[in-house]
């Protein structure tokens, strides 16, 4: 069997009395995508940051091809690339000078660092704006950037850190398509995402995570099957419909509910939706949505943590480090 890309044993940070990460352990394959799913302030970019030598856990070991992150940083520093959040480019240079740049602090060659730069700047879809500076570019076009600058020594593991945060669709599918062209050409990839649409569309594997600990793993494929064949989905149109019908819509299979919408999750998608209409129709209630689908992953995360994934309470590591709370 080969040897895991990432492997992450039992790590654990705390800010203050917070805890960010209480346990969390899984392996990433090589050449594919790791999804580390969960809403902000689960715990994902503390991960990526130890991951990444930028932060040391209280508790834990972590590894990186082997290398282990806590001993020899510089090592590890050497066969990565990160992007974060937020494009880390200089917004008063040209595409092509932030790319050279980054060849210069990664110690490459005059030559290898004009060259790679050309190869990512066409790869990137970038030639055209290539001397134009950066404050001329759309949010999707700086993400881009961002991720070629992440490849500018031929990393062997990427880390993304929500790369696709404030992008629109198309900037977002542009990013998808590139993260699969890498993947294909051996590259390991982590991405943390509170979009359940991407991990769903590029994760080979996915870790959920909520409130520093693991709460799931497998396929997308494997936790839509936590969930049974089919979901139900009743929309209510006031609070007393939903205190009135929950119980016994109960009956008809698990709940989970977000606001006025309750989806059941359901083995016989058939019988259990003529069960539903029937117990709306004592009830004297007509639902504003009823409808019988497949399962999704935001069904998934609703299940696990009675929360959806994009709504949740927002907070950031760096909230978290500054005052030790989160935001409730």
């Amino acid at each position: 069997m080969d040897q895991p890309a990432v492997r992450v044993e039992d790590l654990a940070k705390r800010y203050g009395d917070v805890v960010a990460l209480d346990g969390v352990t899984f392996d990433v394959a090589p050449a594919t995508v790791f999804g580390l799913l969960g809403p902000n302030g689960a715990g994902k970019t503390t991960a990526v940051r130890i991951l990444t030598s930028l932060l040391r856990p209280d508790r834990g070991h972590a590894e990186v091809l082997g290398i282990d992150v806590a001993k020899h940083p510089d090592r590890v520093r050497g066969v990565i690339g990160l992007a974060g959040q937020y494009a880390a480019v200089d917004e008063n240079l040209t595409a092509r000078e932030n790319l050279q740049l980054v060849g210069r602090l990664t110690n490459l060659p005059k030559t290898a660092r004009d060259r790679a730069a050309s190869e990512l700047l066409e790869r990137f879809m970038l030639t055209s704006a290539a001397d134009r500076l950066v404050r001329t570019y759309s949010g999707g076009m700086r993400r881009r950037l961002d991720l070629a600058a992440a490849l500018v020594h031929n990393p062997t593991v990427l880390f993304l850190d929500e790369p696709t945060t404030g992008l629109d669709p198309q900037g977002r599918a542009e990013l998808w398509r590139v993260i699969e062209g890498l993947v294909a050409t051996g590259t390991t990839v982590l991405l943390t995402t509170q979009y359940l649409e991407e991990a769903d569309r590029l994760a080979d594997q996915i870790v959920v995570i909520d409130h520093g600990q693991v709460i799931a793993s497998g396929t997308a494929e494997d936790l839509k099957t936590q969930l049974g064949a089919t979901v139900i989905e009743v929309s209510l149109s006031d609070d007393a419909s939903l205190d009135l019908i929950k119980t016994q819509l109960a009956t008809v299979g698990p709940l989970s509910i977000a606001g006025q919408d309750v989806n059941i999750a359901v083995t016989d998608g058939t019988a259990a939706m003529f069960q539903t209409v029937q117990i709306l129709t004592a009830a004297s209630i007509s639902p504003t949505k009823l409808t019988l689908r497949e399962p999704s992953l935001d069904d998934v995360f609703l299940a696990l943590t009675g929360h959806a994934a994009e709504t949740a309470p927002a907070t950031d590591d760096a909230t978290v480090a500054k005052t030790g709370k989160r935001r409730r």
